[in-house]
């Protein structure tokens, strides 16, 4: 299993940035996905997650109405549009499978991430 995420950077408050993880070594169209992300000094915590067709979405508090989580079946990917970006959204972003029947709901293995600097 792997994931491979991309499109961080250095943005503004009040920018925007879409993110991407492409995955592999699953069966993609069966499980849900997430995406987490990991300030300094905090805890990996849930941001978004999206049921296995695409048509349920759920978010955490501090990102709704602002972050739009999206995936592709057919490229196997998972996308994370960030919008009205805040200095408290800076984080390294992973994204993974959801599966209940796992550890911690996900694939042991992790991506590199993609640094995400919300700063002016």
């Amino acid at each position: 299993v792997q994931f491979v995420e991309s499109g961080g950077g250095l943005v503004q408050p009040g920018g925007s940035l879409r993110l991407s993880c492409v995955t592999s070594g699953f069966i993609f169209h069966n499980y849900a996905m997430s995406w987490y992300r990991q300030a300094p000094g905090k805890e990996r915590e849930l941001v978004a997650r999206v049921n296995n067709v695409g048509n349920r979405k759920t978010y955490a508090d501090s990102v709704r109405e602002r972050f739009i989580m999206t995936r592709d079946n057919g490229k196997k990917t998972v996308y994370l549009q960030m919008n009205n970006v805040k200095p408290e959204d800076t984080a390294v972003y992973y994204c993974n499978l959801f599966d209940s029947a796992r550890a911690g709901n996900t694939a042991s293995s992790w991506g590199q991430g993609t640094q995400v600097t919300v700063s002016s």
